[in-house]
């Protein structure tokens, strides 16, 4: 795990940014080679790194700092979570994918503009154009009605570009993932379970998680050094069910254990595995690591994410 000397702060690009529209540039492994040297990798992971480390031994309930930026953003939050009233579910008999979420995204896209300008500070507003790339795919994709770990990034990346315009300062970091984040996963979960959304580029039971990945990084620093709670804390329900609303790693695991049948070895092979790691310091170093190798690393995920002046890909 780094340690503080080790995590460079985000830099403040504010003063020399101009809005470019996102381009994609990752369509094949070689691609991920120029992408892991680039500026937008070292941004990404920056920003990862330096919230997991906000969040280390406090839990949800714990006091933090609430910008007036980011109480916005959780306001905004509960208007999209409204929303779903506004679009219920088709019936349509299909497993997967009910057809109402297009007409969610189609008002999440119509109106982004105009909730970024409510949204954030007058000086942030040139960004708008580049800001709306990254929240539009943050809650899954309309035409294939899934969600996963690549938007799960874009809505990280949305975050992590207010940041690096000084919409958010370092003050706000623990918010950002205790409130902020908190608040996103219960609405993507929602939208989920509402609208069937399939899992994107799921590796079925060999993956962590159908849906989510950055939860378990930041929640297994938020455990780490817990007087009580070990890895294999996960494996009891009743556990589970009593430490979620505090540990968004436990959150997880209870969400899994709603949404799946059959005992956890067999639908959550990775996750079961992980359990017998004998900390979560442990935990937390190799979901990071782990995150870039399965997500920032791989095509079939990072293909549909856009660089442009806020992510740079050179």
């Amino acid at each position: 795990m780094q340690t503080e000397e080790e995590i460079p702060q985000l830099p403040n690009i504010k003063a020399k940014y101009t809005p470019k529209e996102p381009v994609s540039c990752i369509h094949e492994q070689r691609d991920i080679d120029t992408f892991m040297k680039s500026e937008a990798f070292n941004r990404i992971m920056t920003f990862v790194m330096l919230l997991n480390k906000s969040v280390m031994q406090k839990k949800i309930s714990d006091a933090c700092y609430t910008s007036p930026q980011t109480q916005r953003i959780l306001e905004m939050l509960d208007t999209l979570n409204e929303w779903i009233y506004d679009f219920p579910p088709l019936e349509n008999p299909q497993r997967f994918g009910n057809k109402a979420f297009r007409l969610w995204t189609a008002k999440l896209v119509e109106s982004s503009t105009d909730l970024m300008k409510t949204v954030l500070s007058q000086d942030l507003h040139v960004a708008i154009p580049e800001l709306s790339e990254y929240f539009n795919k943050g809650f899954g994709n309309e035409t294939r009605i899934d969600y996963g770990s690549g938007h799960e990034l874009s809505f990280a990346a949305w975050l992590a570009g207010i940041a690096l315009l000084g919409g958010f300062t370092p003050d706000d970091y623990q918010a950002i993932v205790l409130k902020v984040f908190v608040k996103y996963l219960e609405l993507v979960r929602r939208i989920q379970t509402t609208y069937t959304l399939e899992p994107a580029g799921s590796h079925g039971v060999w993956g962590l998680d159908d849906h989510q990945f950055l939860p378990y990084v930041w929640g297994s620093s938020q455990l780490i050094n817990h007087p009580g709670l070990t890895p294999k804390s996960v494996l009891n329900p009743d556990t589970v069910d009593a430490f979620a609303g505090e540990y968004m790693y436990f959150r997880c695991i209870q969400f899994i254990l709603q949404v799946k049948k059959g005992p956890f070895f067999e639908h959550s092979p990775m996750l079961n595995d992980i359990a017998t790691v004998f900390s979560w310091n442990k935990v937390n170093s190799g979901m990071s690591k782990m995150y870039v190798a399965e997500v920032l690393k791989k095509v079939p995920v990072v293909q549909h994410f856009k660089f442009g002046n806020l992510f740079p890909f050179n």
